[in-house]
């Protein structure tokens, strides 16, 4: 099966990738790490202004409907530059907005939709009681905390349980306890991506450009959404706790407030939530096959550069081996992460995400070994994509989670 992009979705990805180098992200990153969040505020503005979170918003509220392929082209571009906030938060946002706004409740749209869409302000997303942890990512750097609260999530945003299947952690350090909704340190074993595309997505190239709308997918209706728990609330939160650290020192974690302003509460928002977190997830694989995609490139420049025994190291064949291995996993993600954006479905979502987040994991690992000591510095540049890549794979859905929603349909 080929995935070809068009022309102008080729064009928005050069066009974001000239945007991103000519920004100087590492030093966006680094400064982000350090607390300093002005450098990464102005990315996202870039970004805004070039309609990256316009992508997840309709047209009523500044955006241009739901595009998942080019949402998919924007975060692979993202992850390829280690683009530092919680542009996937805000996606997932808009997401949960639009969801609510085509199910009736069009006041939480009205009201926060068309500054995400147009950058004048971000967003952060807890999912506080499905499954994904306590913690909210960068909710000291967002404009907006927003929390769903109060009933499971339906379909996907509520945890899996069974044999088999992750449950939701509580109780736990935050490293821990946020590994499934924010990145952070998880214990979650993996092994290499066995997720296949499943039957019903569509095929047909042309159909790349084509907008899915929230809450459906190109066969009907979305899978797996019941009418959810008819206490679930979503709140902006007043504030939140003290900031914790996670494996990526870019990624920073921290505890909404309790209480805040009610948007909206009732069955529609705990379908809005389930709907989100599909979207995060989806758009999360993209960025962690942008990772993998940036720490191969920058492996394969050094080891024609670095040498032993009079030759580079990219001629040995050990090395050759490793590196078709890692380019190998990165280009079976791909087509899953574009069949994804076809059906918008929550089991082929699933798919990519696993397979994308183990890839670029096994990306980091390769690039880490044949980098050698000079890898583990902090000088390095490397040194802010191998950080980033553990956590991408299990925010929004660990490995495990993601093959038990594949092989449940």
């Amino acid at each position: 099966m080929r995935f070809l992009l068009t022309d102008e979705q080729r064009a928005l990805a050069r066009s974001l990738d000239a945007m991103l180098t000519a920004a100087d992200t590492p030093a966006a990153v680094r400064a982000w790490s350090a607390g300093d969040h002005a450098p990464g505020r102005a990315l996202c503005s870039r970004l805004a202004q070039a309609g990256v979170f316009a992508l997840a918003a309709p047209e009523a509220y500044e955006g241009v409907g739901m595009l998942p392929v080019e949402l998919a082209v924007s975060f692979v571009e993202l992850g390829r530059h280690a683009v530092p906030g919680s542009v996937v938060e805000t996606v997932a946002t808009a997401a949960l907005l639009t969801h609510l706004a085509e199910h009736g409740d069009t006041s939480p749209a009205k009201r926060l939709l068309p500054g995400l869409a147009t950058g004048e302000s971000t967003a952060t997303l807890a999912l506080t009681t499905a499954g994904y942890g306590p913690y909210a990512l960068d909710a000291d750097a967002a404009t907006v905390t927003l929390v769903v609260s109060g009933g499971g999530a339906a379909g996907g945003g509520g945890p899996v349980t069974g044999s088999g299947r992750a449950t939701a952690r509580t109780g736990t350090k935050p490293e821990a306890a946020a590994g499934e909704g924010t990145g952070a340190r998880a214990g979650t074993g993996a092994g290499p991506g066995e997720a296949t595309r499943r039957a019903g997505a569509t095929p047909a190239c042309t159909r790349t450009g084509d907008r899915v709308g929230a809450g459906a997918t190109a066969a009907g209706p979305r899978a797996g959404v019941s009418d959810g728990s008819p206490d679930a609330r979503l709140l902006i939160a007043p504030g939140h706790g003290p900031v914790h650290a996670s494996a990526d020192p870019a990624r920073r974690l921290s505890v909404p407030g309790a209480g805040g302003e009610i948007l909206a509460e009732g069955p529609r928002v705990a379908a809005a939530a389930a709907y989100a977190a599909d979207v995060a997830a989806f758009a999360t694989a993209a960025q962690a096959l942008g990772v993998g995609l940036a720490l191969l490139d920058r492996t394969v420049a050094h080891a024609k550069r670095r040498s032993q025994f009079g030759a580079a190291i990219g001629s040995f064949q050990a090395v050759k081996h490793r590196l078709a291995d890692t380019l190998i996993g990165l280009e079976f993600a791909r087509p899953l992460l574009y069949g994804a954006a076809l059906s918008m479905a929550p089991a082929d979502i699933a798919a990519a995400k696993a397979t994308a987040g183990e890839a670029a994991y096994a990306a980091a690992r390769t690039a880490l070994q044949l980098h050698g000591a000079v890898g583990y510095t902090d000088e390095l540049d490397l040194s802010l994509w191998l950080r980033k890549a553990r956590p991408l794979r299990d925010a929004w859905g660990t490995p495990a989670r993601c093959r038990a929603r594949v092989l449940s349909g």
